[in-house]
């Protein structure tokens, strides 16, 4: 079996005819770690990762994103608390704060006597957001390439307050998201992921939408089973409508809005 069916066959159950080359496979081979060895991550590689990162696309070159590295084991614990008491932060020799960071362009502004007052609008603190997104990801490919394992931590949005103050945030800088970064387990054993197929995702043209159903019975049957492998319960369809339907699904991060704006993002 060649990489490529190997690879699409793990991801979406079938295999499709295309070109393949390392980069696909790696991408393709991605599996979110939450449980690392004790290796720490040198500063090497840190500074590797962010010139990953830091080469991705910006809107307008603008760069309006920010990281902040903690190796400290004491942080990290504060930090994996604040985070929904997460092990996959906790047990991380390295874990990087993505943030959306209009500080800095507030400060340029500020010292040529302007105010910068177009970080106020929705659309500024969407650029801060993607900016930061687009960073990571790339920052993440960077890591699987030389032996890393990482998972994104959106549980740092649980208390943005208690983030800010534990990494001392100025106005204007708002945590987005955790990645913790490190070296497998020797005993991790993490499958890929079942995603859905190409006839859901990718729209000819114009959007079409009762067009996805047969698609996502299809991909329901699969991640069912993924989840069974897993010793999980449920289906795709029923975490969806778990997390768009019961109140509390999202728990304090109900209050992203009011969060964003006690951080200087008003959101205009």
């Amino acid at each position: 079996m060649s990489r490529r069916v190997a690879a699409l066959t793990r991801r979406f159950g079938a295999d499709h005819e295309g070109p393949w080359n390392d980069t696909l496979d790696l991408q393709l081979a991605h599996r979110s770690i939450r449980r690392f060895d004790d290796r720490p991550v040198s500063e090497e590689i840190l500074r590797t990762l962010i010139a990953a990162a830091s080469s991705a696309a910006s809107s307008s070159n603008l760069q309006l994103w920010s990281v902040i590295a903690v190796t400290d084991r004491d942080r990290i614990e504060r930090l994996a608390t604040l985070a929904g008491d997460q092990d996959a932060v906790r047990n991380a020799p390295l874990f990087l704060v993505w943030l959306a960071d209009f500080a800095r362009g507030q400060r340029i502004a500020e010292a040529r006597g302007l105010e910068a007052s177009n970080a106020d609008y929705t659309e500024a603190t969407l650029l801060g957001v993607v900016d930061a997104t687009l960073a990571a990801q790339n920052a993440v490919i960077a890591a699987e390439s030389l032996g890393l394992g990482t998972v994104y931590i959106g549980g740092i949005r649980n208390d943005p307050t208690g983030v800010a103050e534990e990494l001392e945030l100025p106005q204007r800088v708002f945590p987005v998201f955790g990645l913790s970064v490190g070296y497998p387990h020797p005993e991790v054993d993490v499958e890929v992921k079942p995603r859905l197929g190409f006839d859901v995702v990718c729209h000819w043209e114009s959007y079409g939408l009762a067009e996805q159903d047969p698609g996502i019975a299809e991909y329901d049957e699969r991640a069912e089973g993924f989840y069974r492998s897993q010793n999980l319960a449920g289906s795709w369809t029923g975490r969806i409508i778990d997390r768009l339907t019961v109140p509390t699904a999202f728990g304090t991060r109900r209050r992203t809005r009011q969060a964003l704006e006690a951080r200087g993002f008003p959101s205009t």
